[in-house]
Order: C-alpha cells, then structure tokens, then sequence
C-alpha cells in the first residue's frame, strides 16, 4: 500500500478504499468580485492552490482514485441560508445579491460553480452543500459509504473553514484524512499554518498533514504496480 512521509507520522492508505475530496474551489471564492473578496480578502492567497491541486488531479485521475467535488451555495430562495450567514459582509455584497458572476452563492450561477482549472471530468460526483461542512445535510457519507470509502485525501478551500469543518465531520464518522497543506489555502497565512498544526496535533487529532508531492510520487508508484516506498517531503 502507498506511504506518504506525513505529519504526526507516516500515513497508508489503500487505493481500493480512498477518494480524492476537492472543496469549494469555486469562482466565489477564488475569482475577483465574488463573496470572499466581498468579505475584503485577498484572492490570490486561495489562487496558489490551483495549479498544486491541478497536478494532484491528473495523478490521481490516472491511478484509478474516485474524485468527489463540493461546492458551498445555497437554494435561489435562500431558505437553506439562516440570517446568520446571509448577514455578513458588504452590504449589496452578501449571499444572494447580484454579483460579476451571477447572484453570490446560489446554485446554478456562474461564480457558484468551479474555477476552469479544476472543474470535473464525467462520473466525478459534485456534492452541493448549504452549509461549511461537507457531511452537513448533504449525501456525502452515503456516496462515500456506498463506494467502499475510509480514507480521504482532502484538499480545497478555506482550511480553517470548510477544510477544518469537513475534516473534523469526517473524523466524528471514522474516515481517516490525509490533508494537503499545498492543496488547501486561507486568505489569512496565520489561519492557514495554524489550522494545519491544529490537524496533525495530539499524534494527528483529525489526520495527517503532507505535501501534494510526496503523495503524487506515491501514486505514481503504485499505479505502476511497485511496492510503494514511504516518500520523505522536503525539509
């Protein structure tokens, strides 16, 4: 089985028995005008992820692994959004007012969908959530369940938010998560070293922590068919 050089310490998975877990890389959230640049952040601080991520996409695509996608919006009506949510940010700039791309975080617009770089292939499930996590009113576990999954590798947007949310719904639910520091960002570098610590901490509380490159040599290997050495990151 491959093993990837991980924080607390090495982490194996079966390939038979993981997925590929892509969060919210969305046009809201990572392109100029949508919610997160609404909130004031800085965009580019998410963009990093993409190309990372592009690269981790087409090594697992090519190892066999199951890709899902998520993305987090809400109905047209806004009945799935609570008051709490729906009051943040600029005012004329919140969930469901009109944006560069469409109406901000509801299903069906433009800037709701995911960035070009990354969008999925067929037979990519993408699970469409209301809420920060992806277990949260959502068939995730079911979809997960029914593929024989018990292991993710999760990457996306924002780490301490929807990453963090998602990682820690998965560990309350047994799956043992693998999260790739180059593959999720925060708009706040603070929030995004922490919020990595924070999952590896306590011998690896919610999971392990690696790089996108010590997996995807990982992968190579295995997808052809040698035993997978443990693959060290770069100091």
């Amino acid at each position: 089985m491959p093993i990837v050089d991980a924080r607390p310490h090495p982490y194996t998975f079966d390939l038979a028995t993981t997925a590929l877990l892509v969060i919210d890389m969305q046009r809201d959230f990572l392109e100029p005008g949508g919610f997160g640049e609404s909130l004031g952040n800085d965009v580019a601080e998410l963009r990093r992820t993409i190309d990372p991520l592009a690269a981790l996409l087409a090594v697992a695509r090519q190892a066999g692994l199951p890709v899902v996608h998520t993305r987090e919006g809400h109905l047209p009506d806004l009945s799935d959004c609570p008051p709490a949510k729906r009051d943040r940010g600029a005012p004329s700039m919140r969930i469901g007012d009109p944006g560069p791309n469409g109406r901000i975080l509801i299903r069906g617009e433009y800037g709701h969908d995911i960035v070009d770089e990354l969008a999925p292939v067929d037979g990519e499930p993408v699970v469409d959530k209301p809420g920060k996590g992806a277990f949260y009113a959502t068939g995730l576990d079911a979809l997960l369940a029914d593929r024989g999954i018990s292991s993710l590798l999760v990457t996306g947007v924002t780490t301490e938010v929807c990453v963090h949310t998602t990682v820690r719904e998965a560990n309350d639910r047994g799956y043992e998560c693998l999260v790739l520091a180059d593959c999720v960002g925060s708009y706040f570098p603070e929030f995004q070293r922490v919020g990595l610590d924070m999952i590896a901490a306590q011998g690896g509380i919610f999971g392990w922590v690696a790089d996108s490159t010590a997996l995807t040599a990982a992968l190579r290997t295995a997808a052809a068919g040698q035993p997978a050495p443990s693959v060290l990151q770069p100091s």
